[in-house]
């Protein structure tokens, strides 16, 4: 196989089309990715909104660390590194906690306006 700096120009055109498969795979899984996020966070949405109503922390600590063990648990058999799992899960916890806080915060101001 030769390469030049020009990319792929040079490269077997098997390769070529193998690399464009597997990149349409990758593109497809992504967006897969997205649409199982952007699912995920309507839920939390609405488990934000049901702690706010009832006056419930925005983070439950015991279910995370619950939620960390299972998906560690997962990535291990689907052969995925657990650490990576770990962090990609507490990024999404994060940004969960930080939705929750602000509805929480919305609910709040919102009672404050209504009782004013």
């Amino acid at each position: 196989m030769t390469t030049s700096n020009t990319g792929t120009q040079d490269v077997d055109p098997a390769v070529r089309e193998e690399l464009s498969r597997l990149r349409d795979s990758i593109d497809n899984i992504d967006a897969a990715v997205i649409h199982m996020l952007a699912e995920r966070f309507k839920a939390t949405q609405q488990v934000g909104h049901l702690k706010a109503e009832h006056r419930l922390p925005p983070a439950d600590p015991a279910r995370e660390a619950r939620q960390i063990e299972r998906l560690r648990s997962l990535a291990e058999s689907a052969k995925l590194d657990p650490a990576f799992a770990e962090k990609f899960l507490n990024f999404i916890i994060a940004e969960v906690i930080r939705h929750h806080e602000r509805i929480a915060e919305d609910a709040v101001n919102g009672s404050a306006k209504t009782a004013n």
